[in-house]
C-alpha cells in the first residue's frame, strides 16, 4: 500500500514541476518585494526551513478537538496515542516525544521536568494561530526544537464584539463545551484597546458498547478537561503595544475508574501567564508558569504533588545594517533571555530542585535581490552545571523562477540543534544523572516549492523537502544499569517529505485538496554499550516509516462536506524490531452547513470519525475504539 502512495506521490509531484515549468519558462518575471514577517516567534529569520501554516478554516473544523487531531489531519508527525482523552505525545521527522518544542506566544511551554508535551491536554480552543516548523530551528527557539517546533499564538480581536457558543455532543458519553468572547474599542486618539476571552470544558466517559476488539481490551477511561484563555492587548499609534496572556488548564485523567485498588490518576495543571511591551523595535517579555502533576494509584484521594515554577525574562532588539549605498540592508534581531526553574517532586533526591538557564542570540536576515534570502543565526545557551554547545545555523532561499502565474523556490538549511536535559534526567532518586549531557546534532535539509495559478481560478502548491539530522548522546533510560538515565545513542533520522495543496473557486462551488506523504528512516546509528550493540540500525520504536493524509473538500453556497485520510505503515514496539504494530488507515468524514440572518451565525456540524471501522493499536495490548459519531451546534455574533 505504501509503496504505491510512494509512487503516486512522487509522480504527481514530479508531473507537476515538469509541467508547469515548461509551461511557463517563456513569461516575463516580476520582481517580488521584500515582506517583512510580524509574528509571535521570529518567523521572518527562518529562512530555509519548512514552515507550514494551519489556516483559521482547518482549525475552525476541529473547534472542539486537541491540537493532535489537527496535526494527524494536515502534516507527517507521527503520534503515541493512547486513546481518547489520553496521553499523546508526537514523533516528528523520527525523533522522539522530547524533541519537539511547543511554543506559545514565543515561550516554551514543554514540561521542563518530562521535556515533552501531552498534545491530549491542548485543546484547539486555547490559541488563535498554529504553524509547524520543521526540522532543528535551536539557534532561534532554544533547546527541544530537534525534530521540528509547533507554533502557537494569540490575536488581538478585529471586531467591537464577537461572541460564539458551542456544544459538541460524541459518541461513549463524551462532549466538548466552549465560548469565545472578542472585544475592541478605542480608548483616546493615540490607544486602542481588544482582548479575547475563551473557556473551555470538555468530559471523556469513554462509555464504550464492548469492553475489546478483536480480543485486545479497550481500557476504560475518565477525562476531565477544562480552561479559560484570556488576552488583553493595548496598542498606540506611535507602534507601542502592551499585551497580557493568561491561559489556565486543568486536565483530569482516570484510568480503569471502577477498579478501587488498580486505578490511576493523573491530573496535569498548567498555569501560564506573559506579559509583553514593544516600543517600535524594542521588545521585553516576562512569563510565569507553574505546571502541576497529581499522581495517584488505588486511593487517589492522596496523590503524590509535584510543582515546577517556571520564572522567564528576556529582551530582544531589532534593527538594520547598512552594508553599501546600493546593496538592501541587514535585519537584525539581537536579545537575551533568562528563565529560572524551581521544582518540588517527591521522586527527587533532594526537593526542591532549583536550575537557571539563560541564552544569548543573534539572528539576521538578508535580502540581496528579490529572488534571494539568507539567514545566519547564532546562540549560546549557559545552563546550572554545564554548557550547552554552542548553535549556529544558516538558510538560503532562491527563486528559481518568479512568474505572474507559477513560481519556484529552492531552499535549505544547515544547522546545529540541542536539547537540554530535563530535571527528571538530572534530579530522579538513584536513577537521575547530574552529569549527563545535552544532546546535540546537525540537521540539513534540501527543499523546492511551487505555486501555480491556474487561468480557471485553481492554485496549486507543491514541495518536496528531504532532511539528514544527525544526534549524538541521545538519552537513554538503561535497562542493563536498572533504567539509570545515560548518553547512550547517536541517532540518525532522514526521510522525504512531499505535499501537494490545490483549492478552485468555481461560481458557487469551492473544492480543495490537501495531501502529504512522509518517508522517515530513524535509526540507531552508533552504540555506547554492550547492551545496544544489538538494536544499531534498527528503526526506533513507535517511528512510522512511512506516513499519509489527504484532507478533499467541496462547499456549495454555505455548506462544506469533507473526507480526511490518514495513514500509517508499522511501528515497531522492540528496539530489536522483532515486534511490531500493524500499519492502519483511517477515513473521516465532516459536514457542516451555516445558516446566517443579519449578525448571527448558526453553525451545525456532524462527524464520523474512523468511517470503516478499522481495527488497530497505537500502543501494545490498547485497542484503539472504532467507528464514533459527533454532532455540535455553535451559535456566534458578530457586530459591524
Amino acid at each position: 500500500m505504501f509503496t504505491i502512495l510512494r509512487f503516486v506521490s512522487y509522480w504527481i509531484l514530479w508531473a507537476s514541476f515538469a509541467l508547469t515549468t515548461t509551461a511557463y519558462a517563456q513569461k516575463d518575471s516580476i520582481a517580488l518585494d521584500p515582506v517583512t514577517v510580524k509574528g509571535f516567534v521570529p518567523q521572518k529569520f527562518m529562512s530555509g526551513l519548512k514552515i507550514q501554516r494551519i489556516d483559521s478554516a482547518s482549525l475552525a473544523l476541529v473547534r472542539f478537538q486537541n491540537i493532535s487531531d489537527v496535526l494527524s489531519a494536515y502534516t507527517p508527525i507521527a503520534f503515541k496515542n493512547y486513546g481518547p482523552g489520553q496521553l499523546s505525545t508526537a514523533s516528528f521527522r523520527g525523533t522522539s516525544a522530547n524533541h519537539t518544542a511547543v511554543i506559545w506566544n514565543g515561550l516554551n511551554i514543554n514540561a521542563p521536568t518530562l521535556g515533552q508535551t501531552d498534545f491530549s491536554t491542548i485543546p484547539v480552543a486555547g490559541f488563535d494561530q498554529l504553524s509547524v516548523q520543521y526540522g532543528s530551528a535551536a539557534s532561534i527557539v532554544g533547546s527541544d526544537a530537534v525534530g521540528g517546533s509547533i507554533l502557537l499564538g494569540s490575536n488581538a480581536s478585529a471586531n467591537p464584539l464577537h461572541v460564539s457558543v458551542g456544544r459538541q455532543q460524541e459518541s461513549f458519553h463524551n462532549h466538548q463545551a466552549r465560548v469565545d468572547i472578542g472585544y475592541a474599542l478605542p480608548l483616546n486618539s493615540q490607544w486602542a484597546f481588544s482582548g479575547k476571552t475563551a473557556l473551555y470544558h470538555g468530559r471523556m466517559n469513554n462509555d464504550y458498547p464492548k469492553p475489546t476488539r478483536n480480543t485486545y481490551a479497550l481500557l476504560p477511561t475518565e477525562t476531565s478537561q477544562k480552561g479559560i484563555v484570556q488576552d488583553l492587548f493595548f496598542r498606540a499609534k506611535n507602534d507601542q503595544e502592551i499585551s497580557a496572556h493568561v491561559w489556565l488548564t486543568d486536565n483530569n485523567l482516570i484510568l480503569t475508574p471502577d477498579d478501587s485498588q488498580g486505578r490511576e490518576m493523573t491530573r496535569t495543571s498548567a498555569y501560564r501567564t506573559m506579559v509583553r511591551y514593544q516600543v517600535r523595535t524594542l521588545t521585553l517579555r516576562t512569563a510565569w508558569v507553574r505546571d502541576i502533576i497529581d499522581y495517584a494509584k488505588g486511593d487517589i484521594s492522596r496523590p503524590d504533588h509535584s510543582v515546577t515554577d517556571k520564572f522567564a525574562s528576556r529582551i530582544e532588539k531589532d534593527f538594520t545594517l547598512n552594508i553599501g549605498s546600493n546593496v538592501n540592508p541587514v535585519s537584525i534581531k539581537t536579545g537575551g533571555e533568562w528563565t529560572h526553574y524551581r521544582s518540588r517532586v517527591p521522586g527527587y533526591a533532594y526537593s526542591p530542585v532549583s536550575e537557571n538557564r539563560t541564552d544569548f542570540f543573534l539572528l539576521s536576515r538578508w535580502q540581496p535581490t528579490s529572488r534571494i534570502t539568507a539567514s545566519i543565526n547564532l546562540r549560546q545557551g549557559l545552563v546550572t552545571g554545564f554548557i550547552p554547545p554552542f548553535t549556529p545555523s544558516v538558510g538560503l532561499e532562491y527563486s528559481l523562477i518568479q512568474k505572474t502565474l507559477y513560481s519556484l523556490l529552492l531552499k535549505g538549511s544547515y544547522g546545529r540543534s540541542y536539547r537540554v536535559p530535563t530535571l527528571n534526567e538530572r534530579y530522579w532518586k538513584d536513577l537521575g544523572n547530574p552529569g549527563i549531557r545535552p544532546e546535540t546534532g546537525w540537521n540539513k535539509e534540501l527543499g523546492l516549492e511551487q505555486a501555480f495559478k491556474a487561468a480557471l481560478g485553481g492554485t496549486l502548491r507543491t514541495s518536496a523537502t528531504f532532511y539528514h539530522n544527525r544526534i549524538k548522546d541521545w538519552t537513554y533510560w538503561n535497562p542493563a544499569r536498572s533504567y539509570r538515565v545515560e548518553n547512550l545513542q547517536q541517532v540518525l533520522a532522514r526521510g522525504i517529505e512531499l505535499q501537494l495543496g490545490y483549492q478552485r473557486q468555481n461560481g458557487l462551488w469551492r473544492t480543495g485538496l490537501d495531501a502529504g506523504y512522509a518517508f522517515n528512516k530513524s535509526t540507531q546509528e552508533k552504540a555506547y554499550d554492550n547492551y545496544s550493540q544489538e538494536i544499531v540500525g534498527k528503526q526506533l520504536v513507535f517511528v512510522p516509516e512511512h506516513t499519509a493524509n489527504a484532507n478533499a473538500f467541496g462547499q456549495f453556497r454555505s455548506t462544506k462536506l469533507t473526507g480526511q485520510l490518514q495513514a500509517a505503515s508499522k511501528r515497531y514496539t522492540t528496539f530489536d524490531n522483532s515486534q511490531f504494530l500493524d500499519g492502519y488507515g483511517l477515513v473521516n468524514l465532516l459536514t457542516e452547513t451555516t445558516f446566517a440572518f443579519d449578525n448571527f451565525k448558526l453553525v451545525l456540524q456532524g462527524q464520523i470519525r474512523n468511517v470503516t471501522d478499522t481495527f488497530y493499536l497505537n500502543v501494545r495490548n490498547n485497542a484503539m475504539p472504532g467507528r464514533s459519531f459527533a454532532l455540535s451546534l455553535t451559535f456566534s455574533y458578530d457586530s459591524q
